[in-house]
């Protein structure tokens, strides 16, 4: 497990990407999101954090989604 410290919030977590079982796998980033990841911050997010950008952005999707569309 790597600590580390999460650029957006400042707190500690720990990575297990090299260990193979990271808390991180089990989420699904829109392609919108990864790209504002990406621009935004270097390395790993805490999953509080990533958690709160995933509702962000899907509360931004169901806003300009056109009333009656369906995923």
């Amino acid at each position: 497990m790597l600590d580390l410290r999460c650029p957006r919030c400042g707190g500690d977590f720990a990575c297990g990407v090299n260990a193979g079982h990271c808390a991180c796998f089990g989420i699904r980033l829109t392609d919108a999101l990864r790209d504002e990841l990406a621009a935004n911050y270097r390395g790993c997010l805490c999953l509080p954090c990533l958690n709160e950008l995933i509702d962000a952005d899907q509360a931004r999707q169901a806003a300009v989604r056109p009333a009656g569309a369906s995923d």
